[in-house]
């Protein structure tokens, strides 16, 4: 779920080093310069061995730079203008980085321009990132794991690397993440970090009631708000916990997951994670009837012409539970009201039959499985409308909506 021109503005400087792994740093450039970034290509002279300059300039668009005597930059001082001129870059990416590269780091060698450009970038500024790429033997040797856990001590981020198949044949770790899934890395690592330090609780998608093994009660919502919700509060540098409804969504990148499929099920999962959290979102569409039996056997139509009867029992009410908890177990609450009609005065009347200081209201027709949506954030002040947005730009605006209203003296 990625938000359109999410790089806009930003300037990056993309390193690669020797291996396998450089076809996919031409997809990678591709998925940076989509996002809105400019790119600018740095390239080892081992890894021209495995993709050309030419490929890399005509996918960046901009000239390639490969050697620290290169004439081009004012005073022969590529190392040092690459990452400072027009503005400076916005972070220097290194994708793939090889175990020998991740070695010259952890030990301040520069005899490269990728490595001098790393060591003299404006650290303060400019975020290394680094991906690693090589043959799973290589990654797990004691050297290689020193190596990187020094160049995360001198301030660096490691993303990565996956698991699978590798080009020599052999399957573990060492695999280069996918380009999108860097591009969506670097991302995360730019955005603001409002929430850091703050923990945070979502639930997200619908919950599903059975009648009998086959059928139940349930709803439109696809869960992609609150998963979006759930990847822009990791973004700004909260540890979120989600607990999703039956969706099939993939979980966002550092964000630890609870899958539960009925409302009781999500009371169950939601309470004793509440006070261990200083937020709590509810934004999952949960039924708030259910049946009061489930059948044993599927439910035959029986040729009668009239259906079975099925009483139904009212759902608990998370949002309000969570609300009613002690001070000092109870997390700053925020509740979603999806209406089909007058939506404003539901939306505060939820606000206040909830006891919750934040509602975020929207019609829920119009934005059920949607990539978009559009909300009105509801409180004690007034209201204040968030226009339509893909959902991801919406939840970021929401996370900040939320992070200037937490309390100051929460811990």
């Amino acid at each position: 779920m990625a938000s359109t021109q999410a790089l806009r503005g930003r300037h990056i400087v993309l390193g690669l080093t020797g291996g396998i792994a450089c076809y996919k740093a031409a997809e990678l450039a591709r998925e940076l310069v989509r996002a809105g970034a400019t790119v600018q290509v740095v390239m080892t002279e081992a890894a021209a061995q495995f993709i050309t300059p030419v490929t890399m300039q005509a996918l960046s668009g901009r000239p390639v730079f490969t050697s620290p005597w290169d004439a081009r930059p004012p005073g022969n001082m590529a190392h040092i203008d690459l990452t400072r001129q027009a503005g400076g870059a916005d972070a220097v990416l290194v994708a793939p980085a090889s175990a020998d590269f991740i070695a010259q780091l952890a030990q301040g060698r520069a005899g490269d321009l990728l490595s001098l450009l790393c060591l003299a970038r404006p650290a303060a500024r400019c975020p290394l990132l680094v991906a690693p790429a090589m043959n799973r033997e290589m990654w797990a040797h004691p050297a290689t794991q020193r190596n990187v856990a020094q160049i995360v001590a001198d301030g660096a981020a490691v993303l990565g690397p996956d698991a699978g198949e590798q080009a020599c044949g052999e399957v573990g770790d060492g695999r280069m993440l996918e380009a999108a899934a860097l591009c969506e890395a670097l991302v995360a690592h730019l955005q603001p970090k409002p929430l850091a330090g703050r923990t945070v609780l979502i639930t997200a998608g619908p919950t599903f009631e059975a009648i009998d093994p086959v059928r139940g009660i349930t709803n439109h919502s696809s869960g992609k708000m609150g998963f979006a919700l759930a990847r822009a509060a990791a973004e700004a540098g909260a540890r979120v916990t989600l607990v999703a409804g039956p969706v099939h969504l993939p979980t966002p990148a550092g964000v630890r997951r609870i899958d539960v499929h009925s409302a009781e099920q999500m009371l169950a999962a939601v309470l004793p994670e509440a006070p261990r959290h200083q937020v709590f979102i509810a934004t999952a569409a949960v039924a708030d009837w259910r049946p009061a039996q489930v059948a044993a056997h599927k439910l035959k139509k029986g040729g009668s012409g009239h259906p079975p009867p099925l009483a139904l029992v009212e759902n608990p009410d998370i949002l309000a539970t969570v609300a009613r908890l002690p001070a000092g177990q109870r997390p700053w609450c925020v509740g979603f009201a999806a209406e089909s009609e007058n939506l404003l005065h539901h939306a505060r009347e939820k606000l206040r039959r909830k006891g919750v200081p934040l509602i975020v209201a929207n019609l829920g027709p119009a934005t059920f499985g949607r990539d978009d949506n559009a909300v009105v954030l509801v409180d004690a002040d007034g209201e204040h409308a968030l226009p339509q947005a893909d959902k991801l730009t919406l939840a970021r605006q929401l996370v900040h909506e939320i992070a200037a209203r937490l309390p100051a003296a929460a811990p």
